[in-house]
């Protein structure tokens, strides 16, 4: 499955949708855990000052990981409602 951060109209990024859920779950957390890392960071400062810029970049460089890692729970939540029930 395309990744929904892809830049163009052409993916050249993917989720295996067919990998174990435990691999899917730390390629997940991985990219979700290093944005909060950076965002945990940057609320201990006492003060960031950056122009506007600045800023949409950084708000880029945070958004992308966190798609990435919404995308990769997606595929996940569909493969748990698709098991069959125990």
């Amino acid at each position: 499955m395309a990744l929904t951060s892809n830049c163009t109209d052409m993916p050249t990024l993917f989720v295996d949708t067919h990998a174990p859920l435990d691999i899917l779950t730390d390629a997940a957390s991985y990219r979700i855990r290093a944005v909060t890392q950076v965002l945990e960071n940057i609320s201990m400062r006492g003060s960031v000052e950056c122009d506007s810029m600045i800023l949409s970049d950084f708000a880029l460089l945070c958004a992308i990981p966190l798609r990435d890692g919404c995308d990769v729970l997606d595929v996940m939540g569909r493969r748990l409602r698709a098991r069959p029930s125990d």
